[in-house]
């Protein structure tokens, strides 16, 4: 019994120790995994903070900083070890395990996700789509069904999704968010431009493209005035 609190703490600690980690950090790793990934496919064996530094056009004090959280350590005058830090990263950013996705809105942005196989390498599987449309119902895209949204809570039971990517139109955005909750969906990939509003035990991912152009465009402007 002992031994098994023990373990249970000590799990307890790993969980608050990644918690701890910037959000800034998290986005910096996958950069840094897909430049140490086409480094190791040219045949290179180690690559220094200085080299991912310059590459992603960060410094390399914070390439270092940013590494520390992954329990990886490089060797003097070396570097990292190209193949320990491919692994070691894709296992810290969850890339090795696979979790199966609903996609909601099965439209231009929906249709293209769908196509991206891609996202398979970092491990999330769509396994079905979901639309309003009935004619969408019963068709495949790249493979993968797309139901009618009436479908979604047998569906959930048959396949034990637990992520949802709402690609649906904006007006539609929070309330098919509670239908997909209600469904017992654990995380949400949110892709609309509205702030869905989510119980604390959900996680949520906001990714507007809208938001980044407003950004860009702003950063034009100031740069041509």
């Amino acid at each position: 019994m002992c031994s098994y609190i023990k373990y249970i703490a000590m799990a307890s600690d790993e969980m608050k120790e990644i918690w701890k980690i910037p959000e800034p950090t998290l986005r910096r790793l996958p950069w840094y995994l897909a430049f140490v990934k086409l480094m190791k496919g040219k045949g290179e064996t180690f690559v220094s903070s200085t080299q991912i530094a310059k590459e992603i056009n960060v410094d390399a004090s914070q390439v270092a900083k940013d590494l520390s959280f992954v329990n990886i350590s490089g060797k003097t005058r070396v570097g990292y070890d190209i193949n320990a830090l491919v692994d070691v990263l894709e296992d810290f950013l969850g890339f090795t395990v696979q979790h199966k996705a609903f996609l909601f809105g099965v439209g231009s942005l929906g249709a293209a996700l769908l196509h991206d196989s891609g996202l398979n390498q970092y491990g999330l599987e769509i396994v079905a789509g979901f639309d309003v449309r009935p004619e969408l119902a019963g068709s495949r895209i790249h493979g993968i069904p797309v139901f009618h949204i009436d479908d979604f809570p047998a569906k959930q039971k048959e396949y034990g999704a637990t992520i949802g990517i709402i690609t649906v139109p904006v007006e539609k955005a929070q309330e098919v968010t509670e239908q997909i909750i209600a469904g017992g969906i654990k995380a949400l990939w949110n892709f609309t431009p509205f702030r869905i509003r989510v119980p604390e035990h959900i996680v949520v991912q906001n990714t507007s493209m809208y938001a980044h152009l407003a950004v860009m465009f702003n950063r034009m402007n100031s740069i041509n005035h």
